[in-house]
């Protein structure tokens, strides 16, 4: 029986179908997140490339983790998907539940682009998602960076959801290894939860805002900003207007739901504690 006292640990289908079953998942919030660091999670990939289920993979946030609470449908998609931690927010999540952070902070804007570095076999890689002019010049940079592997852009992100035929057949068509779908969250994790199967690709990847950042359109933060894991206030300065919710409101809430959930768990280990003592 699992001790109260200790946070929820998980191993979901996905990881241990990527052979991560020496990793068990942390729970943030409402989602199982990996416990990998880069080099593993680079290799779960690899691995998933040949086998014969299709692999799906998200990135969490402290923003995503918010929105999970509040829409049931999203956290529901997120089970199907290997989750990997996104952002000094959920190092401190990380760090209050299971005294120490993440072995990696996995977000996608790097993860992507170093997964193609890594794949030394060439693979053919299906990119969906942003404005027309954004996705071909994210697939040109992408092509350039990593000229050995094939990219081919699918469709921006602005089709009829409710008709995502023509995406679909698009897909099966090229049977690509990877595909790349950047609609943000929680709206790509859906789409590629109620749509995408087997014969679209073996390893899905939601990546929201990666095609602007690889074009461009929207600047990353210095370098320096990145090493202090504070990118996120390189964006709000950017884009205040949009993002002020989202980190002035909604990182507290994150916190502050987080320091719910330890409490939580105190009270459960405490009655654990209690019952334990009436048995002896």
């Amino acid at each position: 029986m699992l001790d109260p006292a200790m946070p929820t640990q998980l191993q979901t289908p996905n990881s241990l179908y990527l052979g991560a079953s020496d990793s068990t998942d942390r729970k943030i919030l409402e989602v199982g997140v990996a416990w990998l660091d880069r080099q593993q999670a680079f290799d779960c990939v690899r691995q998933a490339l040949v086998r014969e289920k299709q692999t799906r993979i998200a990135f969490l946030n402290a923003n995503n983790a918010n929105i999970t609470i509040a829409n049931r449908k999203y956290r529901e998609a997120l089970e199907g998907f290997l989750v990997l931690p996104d952002g000094f927010g959920l190092d401190l999540a990380s760090r209050a539940l299971y005294s120490k952070p993440f072995p990696d902070n996995l977000n996608g804007t790097d993860f992507v682009p170093g997964l193609f570095a890594y794949l030394v076999k060439p693979k053919r890689i299906a990119l969906i998602g942003a404005q027309p002019d954004v996705l071909a010049e994210a697939t040109r940079l992408f092509k350039r960076a990593t000229p050995w592997h094939e990219f081919f852009a699918v469709s921006d992100g602005y089709f009829d959801r409710d008709s995502s035929g023509a995406v679909l057949d698009r897909l099966a068509a090229l049977k690509p290894d990877i595909v790349l779908v950047g609609m943000g969250s929680p709206m790509q994790e859906l789409w590629i939860s109620e749509h995408v199967r087997s014969e679209h690709g073996k390893v899905i990847i939601g990546v929201g805002a990666l095609f602007d950042f690889v074009s461009e359109t929207m600047p990353r933060a210095p370098a320096v900003v990145r090493k202090l894991r504070s990118e996120w206030l390189f964006r709000l300065f950017c884009e205040p207007r949009r993002l002020w919710i989202r980190y002035i409101i909604g990182n507290p809430l994150f916190l502050l739901r987080i320091l719910r959930q330890k409490l939580t768990l105190r009270r459960a280990a405490s009655s654990w504690g209690d019952h334990e003592g009436q048995r002896e």
